[in-house]
């Protein structure tokens, strides 16, 4: 029996910071719990973090709104980021100055940012997986040896007469 977990989501669109930025910050923070984010945007030293702060915690009272709205049992205290993207937004074309009276385009760019976080299941519910063991380990890894082609050494014997051939010719 598996069971679907509710998502909530908070979107911060048309922001000015370019989105490799921002998925820097996103990924520090990306599958913890709500709590331990919130301290890492905190002390995240990057322009962004602010801006990353203001979004998960409006994920976070989206989440607690709408789940009192629709009589849903969530405790805000168990949920963690699903997921966090940095989708890139429209570009502005801008001019700068150049010498000689010429003028040369760049481009700001622009992100979407976008935080859903989700309620955790319970302990009862968890499935395990099977965990990998030594011996699994060294099974993948003799199959992905197997895979490789082994190059022949006299090959490169044989190159290496003919450039010496050639060394004497030019040499004479």
């Amino acid at each position: 029996m598996q069971l679907e977990t509710q998502e909530f989501r908070a979107e911060a669109k048309f922001q000015r910071v370019s989105p490799q930025k921002a998925r820097l910050v996103l990924e520090l923070i990306k599958g913890r719990r709500v709590g331990e984010a919130l301290e890492t945007v905190a002390f995240t030293k990057k322009g962004v973090a602010p801006l990353v702060e203001k979004v998960l915690r409006a994920a976070i009272q989206n989440a607690n709104y709408l789940s009192q709205e629709r009589d849903l049992d969530l405790d805000v205290d168990n949920l963690y980021v699903k997921t966090a993207l940095a989708n890139e937004g429209p570009r502005m074309k801008r001019i700068r100055p150049a010498p000689m009276g010429r003028a040369f385009r760049y481009q700001r760019r622009l992100a979407h940012i976008v935080i859903a976080v989700a309620e955790r299941k319970r302990a009862g519910l968890v499935e395990t997986a099977e965990p990998e063991t030594p011996k699994k380990r060294l099974l993948k890894g003799a199959a992905a040896a197997k895979k490789r082609v082994a190059k022949k050494p006299a090959a490169k014997k044989a190159v290496a007469k003919k450039s010496a051939k050639n060394w004497k010719k030019a040499a004479k």
